[in-house]
């Protein structure tokens, strides 16, 4: 490899060497070579004239809307988020509408071509290879298209295993950099974005393969991670936040098919404590944007789950992403391929968060969002949709089934308008019933998850939004299991029917539904509920459970389960009525904390349970 330091020159030296009209590749994100771009915009040598910058993620101060108004400058880029948004607005950067899976091959075709490249790198190695540090991307081709290549050596970047090696005579000249690699302090947690994260969290199963951002949800989320099993990291971004969740234990990457065992990422960012740990850590894979995504190879990974930052979304699914410099993958180039990868993945899904209201304290679920830029018109992949309130489930639901789900868990001050728009619209029935008080009273608290035999059972409050699936469930019954929970032969569930059945008020009514725990599916499968009698501190009780799934304990955990929530709520007990051949029934009642009381009248056991 010679004497590499027979290389090292001033900036200003290295700058001598480009003629005007050239195409110059700028290393991007935290790598981005901040001493020979500072240097570049400040210069007024005569040879730095009408050049093309072309960068993939800019968000390095030193290229500004103001040092591009001398026009000796014109920045392209493939992202138009952070600094750069401003920037293109204004009509001094362009914008390079592409996925970011087909740059690779963009940039092989030379329709972009590269006369320079500006990367910085760490010092060689004793074997003459410098490491591209947390910036992979599309670095190494740029090196070998361009045929002026100026590295920026910086002792502080992170060496990286992976594809980051790249041999230290492929350098033309190289300088020193003045500064430590860009870097971010984290952000303390927002309590919005936790109670975003938390209810993202309780989608995501043990298994599951996921990417981060630097978006604030994701600060919180890698905590409530921490708790899972076996995940694994297929991610644009590698945070502090992954960074903490590798060191929990949480990650093994162990049910990967794509770089199984490593944590694959394109760019890493944040403090320099992540920085510390990233160097020479075996753990984490640095490869190409070609690897990362490409979204045949994301979905190679089963459960791959795509999780999402976004800003508005309609009553129907679309989805607007946002344009704020708080975050990195929210641009459509960015998001499409991981979306799409989710799509491909085995056992794959989407959710979309955000906050019910912005910062202004306007709603962000909308009748429409028509008139909001950055887009991703993908409806119908819209799997799951995450706020403060909770999670809706858009999966095989129709719009009216999604208008009522995503109303669900908007701010609760915003649903009764958004109630009245569906209904001007068609979107909800006419006669839909909206209990204004009940959207301040839905009980979060109560929600759960169990293991019985096979399956994972999550239970919850019932919803509106739960019409269409208690109507299944009904329809899933044979006659006999109808009649023991009526007593009488119902032979249908009209719309009109089972809507009054599902909107309560939680103040004298429970029920609590057990869901097959699919996130992307979430199958009603039995359904427990007491109603308080006005005239005294009793309720009626009375539960049910799909054949399908009997004898697993679902109904006896559903009743304790009442129980617990009655007493909480200054019941002093229960009643119910069971038929006499309905012995399960009569088993489930039997094995509760409570003593059981029965009268046989006209046919009907008539229980009474005092509580303790």
């Amino acid at each position: 490899m010679g004497n590499w330091k027979e290389k090292i020159v001033t900036p200003e030296a290295a700058l001598k060497k480009i003629d005007p009209g050239m195409h110059i590749f700028v290393g991007s994100a935290a790598a981005e070579p901040t001493t020979l771009v500072r240097t570049l915009m400040a210069s007024d040598a005569g040879n730095l004239q009408d050049l093309e910058l072309f960068q993939l993620i800019s968000f390095g101060e030193a290229i500004s809307l103001k040092t591009l108004q001398t026009q000796k400058f014109r920045l392209k880029t493939f992202y138009s988020g952070w600094v750069a948004k401003d920037s293109i607005e204004a009509g001094r950067v362009d914008l390079i509408p592409s996925r970011f899976s087909r740059l690779t091959r963009l940039i092989e075709s030379e329709r972009i071509p590269f006369d320079v490249a500006f990367v910085q790198i760490t010092p060689p190695n004793d074997e003459g290879y410098a490491s591209l540090g947390v910036s992979v991307d599309i670095a190494h081709l740029a090196i070998s298209q361009a045929s002026l290549v100026i590295g920026e050596i910086n002792p502080d970047m992170p060496l990286t295993a992976g594809n980051s090696f790249v041999p230290i005579n492929s350098f033309d000249y190289l300088v020193e950099a003045d500064a430590y690699p860009m870097n971010f302090e984290r952000r303390p947690p927002e309590t919005i974005f936790d109670a975003i994260a938390k209810n993202v969290a309780s989608v995501i199963d043990d298994g599951s393969c996921i990417a981060f951002s630097i978006d604030p949800l994701f600060e919180s989320l890698g905590r409530y991670l921490q708790q899972k099993k076996d995940l694994s990291i297929h991610t644009p971004v590698f945070t502090d936040a992954l960074m903490d969740l590798v060191k929990s234990g949480a990650v093994t990457n162990s049910r990967k098919e794509h770089f199984p065992n490593k944590s694959l990422t394109s760019y890493a960012m944040g403090s320099r404590e992540l920085f510390k740990w990233i160097h020479q850590n075996p753990l984490i894979e640095f490869q190409g944007l070609d690897k990362v995504f490409n979204p045949i190879r994301i979905g190679r990974n089963p459960s791959f789950v795509s999780i999402l930052p976004c800003r508005k979304i309609d009553l129907t699914g679309d989805v607007a992403l946002h344009t704020s410099r708080g975050n990195i993958t929210t641009d459509p180039a960015m998001v499409v391929d991981f979306f799409n990868g989710s799509e491909i993945s085995e056992g794959g899904y989407s959710v979309f968060a955000l906050p019910s209201r912005n910062l202004k304290d306007e709603p962000n679920i909308r009748i429409s969002i028509e008139s909001f830029p950055n887009q991703l018109n993908s409806r119908e992949s819209v799997d799951l949709v995450v706020t403060e309130y909770g999670v809706a489930n858009l999966n095989g639901r129709t719009i009216r089934e999604r208008a009522q789900a995503l109303i669900e868990i908007a701010h609760p001050d915003d649903r009764a308008e958004l109630v009245e728009q569906a209904k001007e619209e068609n979107i909800l029935y006419k006669d839909q019933i909206f209990l204004a008080e009940s959207a301040h009273l839905y009980p979060s608290d109560v929600e759960t998850r169990q293991r019985f035999k096979d399956v994972t059972i999550r239970f919850r409050p019932i919803k509106p939004s739960d019409e269409e699936e208690m109507r299944r469930l009904f329809y899933r019954f044979s006659d006999e299991a109808v009649y023991y929970r009526y007593f009488t032969h119902k032979k249908s569930m009209p719309h009109s029917r089972m809507q009054a059945y599902v909107n309560i008020d939680y103040r004298d009514t429970m029920s609590v539904v057990a869901v097959v725990d699919e996130p992307s599916k979430g199958r009603i499968i039995g359904e427990a509920r007491y109603v308080k009698y006005p005239d005294k501190p009793y309720g009626d009780v009375a539960f049910i459970v799909d054949e399908e799934y009997q004898g697993y304990g679902i109904a006896t955990y559903m009743y304790k389960m009442l129980l617990r929530l009655a007493k909480e709520r200054g019941l002093q007990g229960f009643t119910a009525d069971v038929l006499p051949a309905n012995k399960a029934m009569m088993r489930v009642f039997e094995k509760g904390d409570a003593e059981v009381k029965a009268t046989l009248e006209d046919g009907i056991y008539h229980l009474t349970i005092p509580f303790r």
